[in-house]
């Protein structure tokens, strides 16, 4: 018990920094960012700045900046007849500097904004601009911090939420219980996924929740593992994930007699990253929602051809962001690109997939369902390829 526990107690300090941030995670690295931008733009190019958290002296942000920008190059080559002058702006992953970055590359003449990358930067950047009709596209997915002229990328728990929750009720498991950490981040996934259960027509038949500790999860595991028995549950749906709790608290689980061949175990969270937790006994049967992999597979081989090197695992929402400005000045012209563009219903395309833009500044994406079997992932329902309404208009190299 103490291995299985060695990364959740680990992730405790990053949970909380993610929370107040809210970025979405991390992995790998590529070359060096282009630094400053200059004084201004082109007059014959979209001009669109590139917010990117370098320069905070941590290596981990230089490596997130990389990415980002790598792949905000590769979409531009692939828009075609749309020309983009791109400008790289470095927040040092820090709000005020964020704020001042969003105003100088309004100033220089930046049309729209992509980044920044942490939740507490998009806030104080798009505040900054937020009275010039610039819209800020951040690769946040923290819901808090959208609305008005600033949007978000990351895939947010509502959109994982509903995937799963719909396709569960439609292979006639309407009885969910969901199970979350006391945390402000596990109360959230805990109220995405009650939401989703009743939006999708089934419903919540028990509550239970540990303390974000070994022997929190230890103390709470025999009640939760008696209201999952005692409520008929036909799924529990943790918000736990990789790097926390999900390995003890799934093994303590089947050991208090939740059996996943009976009560099927669905997560919020990606349960293939790290790669080592598919052997994990708990997980086995599992269902999570990750972005179409084929289309992911396309460009983590691009991206390595070109760079010589795996991507972070945020580089492709840049790509997505930048194939989405494209698109919309390829359809609509400049004047799309401001907050009331962004939201057309047919969405677009990238490199994870379909996601289209919500009125609120939330995004919805189409998400596959995959299951652990024999330690390996196997999609059992593909993403979607289409929104209602049309297809995405923002297919962009792929």
């Amino acid at each position: 018990m103490p291995a299985l526990f060695a990364r959740f107690v680990a992730r405790l300090s990053h949970l909380a920094v993610a929370l107040a941030s809210l970025a979405v995670l991390s992995a790998c690295e590529t070359a060096a960012p282009s630094g400053q931008a200059t004084p201004s733009f082109t007059d014959t190019r979209v001009a669109v700045a590139l917010l990117v958290p370098s320069g905070s002296g941590e290596a981990s942000d230089d490596l997130i900046a990389i990415g980002l920008e790598n792949a905000a190059r590769m979409a531009i080559a692939d828009l075609g007849d749309v020309q983009i002058d791109l400008r790289v702006y470095a927040t040092a992953a820090d709000p005020d500097i964020a704020a001042t970055m969003s105003s100088k590359a309004v100033d220089d003449g930046a049309k729209i904004i992509l980044g920044p990358f942490y939740g507490a930067e998009a806030n104080m950047a798009g505040a900054a601009v937020a009275g010039r009709g610039v819209a800020v596209i951040s690769f946040s997915n923290n819901p808090a911090i959208a609305g008005g002229n600033v949007f978000i990328l990351g895939q947010t728990f509502d959109s994982t939420a509903n995937r799963l929750a719909s396709y569960a009720v439609t292979k006639g498991l309407a009885r969910i219980m969901v199970v979350s950490d006391q945390t402000a981040a596990g109360e959230v996934g805990k109220a995405a996924i009650e939401s989703a259960v009743v939006a999708a027509g089934g419903s919540v038949a028990a509550v239970g929740s540990y303390q974000f500790s070994q022997n929190g999860i230890v103390q709470a595991v025999t009640d939760i593992a008696a209201s999952a028995q005692a409520s008929s549950s036909q799924a529990v749906f943790l918000t736990a994930d990789t790097g926390g709790a999900l390995p003890l608290l799934t093994q303590l689980l089947m050991e208090n007699g939740v059996d996943p061949v009976t009560t099927q175990y669905i997560g919020l969270t990606r349960w293939d990253i790290p790669v080592a937790n598919l052997t994990q006994p708990g997980v086995q049967g599992g269902w999570f929602a990750l972005p179409d992999p084929g289309l992911a597979q396309q460009f983590l081989a691009r991206y390595q051809t070109a760079y010589g090197a795996a991507p972070h695992a945020t580089a492709g929402l840049a790509y997505d962001g930048m194939a989405a400005i494209g698109a919309l000045v390829k359809q609509s012209g400049l004047g799309a690109l401001g907050p009331s563009g962004l939201t057309q219903g047919a969405g677009f395309v990238g490199v994870n997939g379909i996601f289209r833009f919500l009125p609120n500044g939330t995004n919805e994406r189409g998400l596959a369902v995959a299951q652990i079997v024999n330690q390996q992932v196997t999609v059992i329902d593909p993403a979607q390829r289409s929104f209602t309404g049309g297809p995405g208009s923002g297919r962009a190299g792929f």
